[in-house]
């Protein structure tokens, strides 16, 4: 046996080894994530915990003095009567005053219309029919995939199977196609240059929790638009060297045919014509709101001409809700799914009932915070964590990255991302508001390592659509052929992420408006 021989099949042992190991490791990922309940029983649970916590620490005699104000308060037990009747008057007020309750269910019914009338998918077939030359493939899907998360779910089960076809039509292999997609639309989740719900929903979080240390510290949905905006590129290079260089590669050539019940269907002239006088009705929406911000006399500046703070940042949701509006019943009109008026309130129910699952959550998840608040518990836990970061002595951008590392564990076997950030966000952002960061830019850590992870997470319902697709090209393929294609991404893009984070920061970059990693 030559020698080239012997190291080839060591080396293909060692890959077998490394494979193996990879495998028993999310095997492992997978169990602790199934020995987890339901986001809301967990919340549930966790309300348990902080009333019977809150108790201990009352009768231990603890108490905590806010950095902020110099006021020095007790910790408050639940278990008393005094924390009965909090519990139980303000149950209403907690979830109907939480923060993200009215802008998420506002912008998804929006977003829910324009999804129902046909507007979004066949923007996103447009999009990607328009993709040809060979070398811009790739980056096109890519950069599609990242910015579609706008229409949350419904880019996991549009985007995927059309860059499988474009790619197999270039004569590359769809399963690299069908990666790049799933890439760019889980681990690119958070990225975008348009506001999104994950935006709204985690800013509002971040101002439930920041209310813990500082009641009249905002969170908004613009607050990482900056830095989100520049990271849809900066992903989108990543993700086409990783698809280029690493899947495809490994994928070799693909000799089969395409599935034959694959959407191959083209935009019809009809649909143009409707995406065409969607256009027309999104460009006369932006020059009226311009109208209202843009002239030093507009509505919507603030009292002194400003337009950070102004009304205009309090009507970002608002205004994106009647995009939507517009453009989803310009489509739809045109195309034929609304047909009369009373259709556009029928789409709307249509779409709210993916509104149910996050009501439930956002109940518990709002009496979670509340008692956390209430007891000062939240407070005296974010004190003592900001005493260890500290002593530590890593500053600020060390403890982002601390927050960062910590979210990407978690996020591998929590699958929500907002359930996940309810957990996390009222220990962090008062820890670190306390150590002077900015509650913007710990939310941002979080997200860049909750996305990177999207498509390892076991429990991910995305994970049994990537399957269910690249089944159909590959007979043979398992979960771990998912992990497999999933792996490079989201490495890649955490990495490239998180440099990314340290670098604009140590920059002084703003990574929204008005953004500053120092409070004040």
């Amino acid at each position: 046996m030559s020698s080239r021989t012997r190291t080839e099949q060591q080396r293909t042992k060692r890959g077998g080894r490394l494979q193996r190991a990879g495998f028993r490791f999310l095997n492992g990922v997978e169990k602790v994530g199934n020995l987890l309940p339901h986001p809301f029983i967990l919340f549930v649970f966790l309300a348990f915990v902080v009333v019977v916590i809150s108790a201990v620490a009352a009768w231990a005699g603890a108490e905590v003095t806010n950095p902020m104000t110099d006021e020095t308060t007790p910790v408050k037990s639940l278990a008393t009567a005094e924390g009965v009747a909090f519990m139980l008057t303000s149950m209403l007020d907690n979830f109907l005053s939480f923060p993200p309750l009215g802008l998420v269910v506002v912008l998804l019914l929006g977003l829910g219309l324009a999804n129902e009338s046909g507007f979004l998918k066949t923007a996103l077939r447009a999009a990607m029919a328009r993709v040809r030359h060979p070398r811009l493939i790739t980056f096109m899907v890519i950069l599609i995939g990242i910015i579609s998360n706008i229409a949350s779910e419904s880019a996991a089960i549009v985007v995927p199977p059309l860059a499988a076809l474009l790619f197999l039509s270039a004569g590359r292999h769809p399963i690299a196609g069908l990666a790049a997609g799933f890439g760019a639309v889980g681990a690119g989740f958070s990225a975008n240059i348009i506001i999104a719900g994950t935006d709204v929903l985690l800013s509002g979080i971040s101002t439930s929790a920041a209310a813990i240390v500082d009641e009249s510290a905002v969170v908004t949905p613009v607050s990482n638009w900056y830095f989100m905006s520049a990271s849809t590129i900066v992903l989108t290079v990543i993700g086409v060297l990783v698809t280029e260089r690493i899947v495809e590669p490994r994928l070799g050539a693909y000799d089969g045919e395409a599935p034959p019940d694959a959407d191959t269907a083209p935009v019809t002239d009809l649909e143009k014509k409707g995406l065409r006088n969607a256009g027309i009705a999104f460009l006369v929406f932006v020059v009226l709101a311009a109208l209202l911000i843009v002239p030093e006399g507009g509505i919507l500046r603030g009292e002194d001409g400003s337009v950070i703070p102004s009304p205009f940042m309090s009507s970002i949701v608002p205004l994106l809700f009647l995009m939507f509006v517009l453009v989803g019943t310009v489509y739809g009109k045109t195309v034929g799914t609304i047909s009369s008026i009373n259709d556009i309130p029928r789409l709307m129910v249509a779409s709210a009932r993916d509104l149910g699952n996050l009501l439930v959550l956002i109940f518990a998840v709002a009496q979670a915070i509340a008692y956390f608040s209430w007891s000062n518990l939240g407070l005296w836990f974010a004190v003592l964590g900001a005493e260890v970061l500290t002593g530590l002595n890593i500053g600020p951008i060390g403890s982002l990255v601390i927050v960062s590392l910590v979210s990407l564990l978690f996020g591998l076997v929590i699958s929500s991302g907002s359930a996940q950030w309810s957990l996390m966000a009222p220990v962090v952002i008062p820890m670190l508001m306390i150590t002077g960061v900015d509650p913007a830019y710990t939310q941002l850590a979080f997200r860049i390592a909750d996305s990177s992870v999207n498509m390892l997470v076991p429990l991910s319902p995305i994970l049994a659509i990537a399957l269910g697709y690249i089944q159909q090209y590959n007979r043979k393929a398992g979960i771990g052929t998912v992990f497999a294609l999933m792996i490079p991404y989201a490495v890649a893009f955490y990495i490239s992420w998180i440099i990314l984070f340290v670098i604009w920061i140590s920059l002084g970059i703003p990574i929204g408006p008005g953004e500053s990693l120092s409070i004040g």
